[in-house]
């Protein structure tokens, strides 16, 4: 046991768990004002339920011992998980610190999915997937599966958070259906210093996410630390200038976007990449998730705040460059195709290939199953009226519209159909 270690990841397991309320902020000021708090809640209530499916048995699934698929139930209710090592820290701080991951990645797939899936059935949904599509692939990669054997890198969640979060958002869209007032009305964000807040603390408790998967005090946390400095800057340089050169304006949601984009490309690699090499991760992967979102804006897909796009696509890529920029060098671990070992790219493809296979079927399969049980989406009035009063009996802005904002009996789409469209790129 060493005390800076568990110092370091105490400090790092409190900075990830503060990115799902920065998270909430970050996507409720996206949508509009009478489904706020619904949004927000989306995240919020991942700490509840989620944490407690991964105590109950989600942290057995993924890193007790067991086949390469899957962890046995050893570890259910936390048997055998005190303050024994695990590594340089105690059990229970491991533990934790992994769940502060799960909690994030099933509250990420709310993004696409936000002002029209019924509360419940959503709870439902992320409980379970947690269960049956998180800790198999958290399993696959970090707890000794055929991923990790096969010498797949994923620093802090490339492939497990990430691009697993992505394909279960574009699933959840598709099959929980449009909001029925797309295309026809202006679905804009209500309130961008939010999202501005959201991005920023989300920034700060990266810190942890990525740099606290050093999983110790030590010189591969300070690179770590640094590519998340680093990537995400690079990536607002160009997406900055991508949208000066499009529009000849730069936006505020633009620009928490970016951030957003480069600190998840830049999470498969944080450990494993030099500091010129991240910048130039994070300026690379800038540009298939710009483009990403402008041509999904311009589709009938209604991933409302672009989920696949910034995680999806995003993840997809950084998983990807780590097998072109990773250093043995500095990390011990493996080379890229930069440094002389371009199987690892390979590699790298066929991680983010099983992670799309097995999330995108295991979600699609659980969200139908759900519908048997309960209706996924709230009905016509009460997506007009918000899913803030109807969901949740509160609202965000007595004073500002709330739920006043589009009242129920006036919820017509044919009334709407004359409403000026949203501008592209209107959200992440």
């Amino acid at each position: 046991m060493n005390q800076a270690d568990t110092a370091w990841m105490l400090v790092s397991t409190a900075l990830v768990l503060l990115m799902t309320p920065a998270l909430a902020f970050f996507y409720g000021g996206l949508v509009r004002s009478k489904n706020a708090l619904n949004t927000m809640m989306m995240s919020f209530v991942a700490l509840g339920f989620v944490g407690v499916a991964w105590a109950i048995v989600g942290y057995s699934l993924a890193f007790a011992t067991g086949t390469t698929l899957l962890g046995d139930l050893s570890r259910a209710f936390l048997r055998g998980v005190g303050l024994e090592p695990q590594g340089t820290i105690p059990h229970l701080l491991f533990m934790c610190y992994q769940a502060t991951f799960c909690i994030i990645t099933a509250a990420l797939i709310s993004g696409a999915i936000v002002e029209r899936m019924r509360f419940p059935a959503y709870v439902t949904f992320i409980t379970l997937w947690s269960i049956i599509v998180y800790a198999p692939i958290a399993h696959w990669v970090w707890g000794g599966g055929w991923l990790s054997k096969l010498g797949a890198l994923d620093f802090a969640g490339g492939t497990v958070v990430h691009v697993n979060a992505g394909i279960a958002a574009l699933v959840a869209a598709m099959v929980v259906g449009r909001r029925r007032d797309f295309k026809t009305a202006p679905l804009l964000p209500h309130n961008v210093p939010f999202t501005l807040l959201g991005a920023g603390v989300l920034w700060f408790g990266w810190f942890g996410f990525n740099a606290g998967s050093a999983l110790a005090a030590n010189g591969i946390a300070a690179l770590a630390f640094t590519s998340t400095m680093l990537a995400p800057a690079g990536t607002l340089v160009v997406w900055t200038l991508l949208d000066m050169a499009r529009s000849r304006r730069s936006t505020a949601v633009g620009a928490a976007t970016a951030i957003v984009v480069g600190l998840v490309a830049v999470t498969p690699a944080a450990g494993f990449v030099g500091p010129m090499s991240a910048i130039a991760l994070g300026a690379i992967a800038a540009f298939p998730s710009y483009f990403g979102l402008l041509i999904r804006a311009r589709t009938s897909l209604d991933d409302s705040l672009d989920v696949v796009a910034a995680h999806g696509v995003g993840g997809t890529v950084g998983a990807l460059l780590t097998g072109v920029f990773a250093q043995k060098a500095l990390n011990g671990v493996a080379d890229g195709a930069l440094f002389g070992n371009p199987a690892q790219l390979g590699i790298q493809a066929l991680a983010v290939l099983a992670t799309i296979v097995y999330s995108g079927a295991l979600s699609f399969v659980l969200l139908k199953v759900i519908a048997l049980v309960t209706p996924l989406r709230a009905g016509v009035s009460e997506e007009g009226a918000g899913l803030d009063v109807t969901q949740h009996g509160e609202e965000a802005y007595v004073h500002a519209g709330g739920s006043a904002e589009l009242p129920a009996a006036s919820f017509d789409t044919a009334a709407t159909a004359q409403a000026p469209a949203a501008e592209p790129y209107p959200a992440l």
